[in-house]
């Protein structure tokens, strides 16, 4: 006759209870309040890219002064803000270690990777991604269009910095010295310019370069309408990283018939907003200067 089992002895409370099943991905997840209302001051210094007074950090989140300083003081104690001599509020120590070890973990090419294929789909272009290479401007990824463009373009071509839309963006914010250098041997990259002829000429670039490369910094963007091969065009931005240098360079090319090259154009705006969504990724405030 088998044996009854004894009455378990483990409290109701040690027993295991099952885990609790993870919310759908739709469901919005519940947080601490206070905590976001902490989240929005850091946002907001972090938008203004210099030390604040309390007054103006409050009103920066949209919050009053009154409810934002408990925050503040809280933040002061980790460490996650400091102040300086004038009182102001600023990134404290905890702040900058996080950031440094989030721009240890980074890779842009790879980083950039989602970016290229949410731009291929939505634009119905191709997708080019080239970083500063030794050589000069390189393609390291194409993300091709679901009409793939027939081009000489593949990863691992170095590309003009004259005659090219990723090439003049690249060399947009490049030091006078390194781009004239770049430049001698531009006739060596794809659709390269012929180096000057004389040392002279090198020390006397054309103006009209000069005012092609302001316009650049000032828009962000650049376009070679059928250049360098004719019937395909190129609108480029650039990616900033944290020290406001240019990273990467995203650019979508596709046919000249239907591309539209205005920098209010639809797919100018998606780049741009990839371009930007990669640069704070990357550490870049809008307006810092460079280090």
């Amino acid at each position: 006759m088998p044996r009854a089992r004894p009455p378990s002895t483990v409290p109701d409370e040690a027993r295991a209870e099952p885990a609790p099943q993870a919310e759908s991905a739709d469901k919005p997840q519940r947080g601490i309040q206070a905590l976001d209302a902490t989240g929005e001051l850091l946002a907001a210094l972090v938008a203004a890219g210099t030390p604040l007074s309390l007054r103006d950090l409050a009103a920066a989140a949209g919050m009053p002064s009154a409810k934002a300083f408990p925050h503040l003081v809280s933040l002061l104690k980790t460490g996650l803000l400091a102040r300086d001599a004038a009182g102001r509020y600023e990134a404290g120590p905890l702040s900058l270690e996080l950031g440094l070890l989030g721009l240890a973990r980074l890779s842009p090419v790879r980083e950039a990777d989602a970016e290229l294929v949410d731009l291929a789909a939505s634009t119905g272009m191709s997708v080019a991604l080239a970083v500063p290479g030794p050589l000069g401007p390189t393609v390291v990824r194409l993300e091709e269009s679901p009409r793939p463009l027939h081009v000489s373009l593949r990863p691992g071509t170095v590309m003009s910095l004259v005659n090219t839309a990723i090439g003049r963006v690249f060399a947009a914010w490049l030091d006078d010295d390194m781009r004239a250098e770049l430049l001698a041997q531009d006739s060596l990259r794809l659709a390269g310019a012929p180096s000057p002829s004389s040392p002279m000429q090198s020390a006397a670039p054309d103006p009209r370069y000069a005012e092609r490369l302001a316009a650049i910094r000032a828009r962000r963007l650049d376009t070679a309408l059928d250049n360098p091969i004719p019937g395909i065009s190129t609108v480029a931005a650039p990616v900033f990283d944290h020290t406001g240098s240019v990273c990467l360079v995203l650019a979508l090319m596709g046919p000249s018939g239907n591309f539209d090259a205005a920098s209010e154009g639809d797919s100018a705006q998606r780049l741009s907003a990839s371009a930007e969504r990669l640069s704070r990724r990357f550490g870049h405030v809008a307006g810092a200067a460079s280090l």
